[in-house]
């Protein structure tokens, strides 16, 4: 029954996918010789096409790479890959904790291989036909290198350790497992700006004194407790823009990529920056964080559950080994069939996060007025390939942010 289940969850995920990636290549394309009227003044036709073959590539590459992606479950699952890696490495491992380490590793792995040539095609095909990827092979071999390492170096303990808890601490080894993974995150977040990005790019100290008195004060402002203000060299591996705000208490950082600043005027930066720090005035980021901490909890005491039952790993097409702990492998299942079935809550997470997006666009607009905001999104939207007429349907299912058009007339009205 369970694998029935499965397989209908599994294949109404593709085909909804396939279904919204086809209306969107299919609206996009038809809208491609009209720039909208509201945004005619200042993208040009030429722009306009281009952000739309932009976007029907994309969707392609990613209709392709999701009916890969569903065939290497099946076959992990259903025809007997992880089975079968299961079984030879437990005849190759003794020790129950590296044995089952083993197994994690060998089938991230395995979606690792699956996986790079897309991350291959999409960063020197795609990204460099539309203008967008900086990024050089040595580079992008150095960069794959440096998550591997980091990885394993932070992953491994999170993982024996989880393992570990899941064999030593009795029915309530969820609590702790979920304790840890708290944890974890907690010093990721505070790993991060210091010591991990930096091993991924340069940070320099803004060095334009009107700018940095504008931020200082719009911090200020909005009480935000900002120590210091960073450029990141973006732009050795991508045209895109972004800026972003990390770290805790009064050791906050504001970094804004070099590629946005050489891009937007003094008030279009200030205007994006108020918007981010509006997700901070309205506690969106600690929401968020919150929310995930509390879902962690319900899927891990979810898993304490379905790893005591047979029909969990029998009906994903595997046979739990006696005697020894299949509590990895209880982890790997775990972690392969949830998402085909949360996919079908995509739509109401999307809903509220473009909920927050207009809430700290309307901060934004307090704080700096509407126009300079509008002005710095069209900009972005242009420079960024980003289509002025998304689908509808897929707009509302996938998007963490309004459209351009009904974003760009929200500011208006609030102007």
């Amino acid at each position: 029954m369970f694998t029935l289940l499965f397989i209908t969850f599994l294949l109404g995920d593709l085909l909804i996918r396939l279904w919204l990636a086809k209306r969107q290549i299919r609206h996009v394309l038809q809208h491609r010789d009209a720039v909208p009227t509201e945004f005619a003044q200042r993208i040009g036709l030429t722009s306009h096409q281009r952000a739309a073959d932009y976007t029907a590539a994309r969707t392609q590459l990613h209709m392709v790479e999701r009916v890969i992606e569903a065939a290497v479950l099946l076959g992990l699952t259903l025809l007997g890959g992880l089975q079968f890696l299961d079984i030879h490495l437990a005849r190759l491992i003794d020790s129950e904790m590296l044995r089952q380490l083993a197994l994690v590793g060998a089938v991230l792995v395995v979606l690792g291989v699956v996986g790079l040539p897309f991350t291959i095609w999409r960063t020197f095909k795609l990204e460099a036909q539309y203008g967008f990827n900086r990024m050089t092979v040595r580079l992008f071999i150095h960069d794959t290198l440096k998550i591997l390492a980091i990885t394993l170096i932070l992953g491994t303990p999170l993982l024996a350790g989880i393992l570990w808890v899941m064999a030593h601490t009795g029915t309530d080894w969820a609590w702790w497992a979920w304790g840890l993974w708290v944890t974890f995150n907690l010093l990721i977040l505070w790993l991060y700006p210091s010591f991990i990005a930096p091993i991924f790019n340069r940070f320099t100290p803004l060095d334009d004194p009107e700018l940095s008195e504008r931020i200082h004060a719009l911090a200020k402002r909005c009480r935000f407790g900002l120590s210091s203000l960073y450029i990141m060299d973006g732009s050795k591996r991508s045209a895109h823009g972004n800026a972003y705000f990390a770290g805790f208490g009064r050791h906050r950082r504001i970094v804004l990529f070099d590629t946005l600043l050489s891009r937007l005027n003094t008030d279009e930066l200030e205007a994006v920056l108020a918007h981010e720090l509006g997700h901070f005035t309205h506690k969106h980021v600690l929401r968020r964080i919150i929310i995930n901490f509390g879902a962690a909890l319900i899927f891990v005491q979810l898993l304490a559950w379905l790893s005591t039952q047979l029909w969990f790993y029998t009906g994903l097409g595997v046979t739990p080994q006696l005697g020894r702990a299949n509590d990895g492998l209880a982890l790997i299942l775990f972690f392969l069939a949830i998402p085909v079935f949360t996919f079908w809550a995509t739509p109401l997470g999307s809903l509220f996060s473009r909920r927050d997006e207009f809430q700290a666009d309307r901060f934004a607009v307090t704080q700096c007025g509407a126009a300079p905001l509008a002005s710095a999104l069209v900009k972005l939207y242009d420079d960024n390939a980003a289509s002025l007429t998304p689908d509808p349907l897929h707009s509302a299912w996938y998007d963490s942010h309004p459209s351009a058009a009904v974003r760009i007339q929200h500011l208006q009205h609030e102007h």
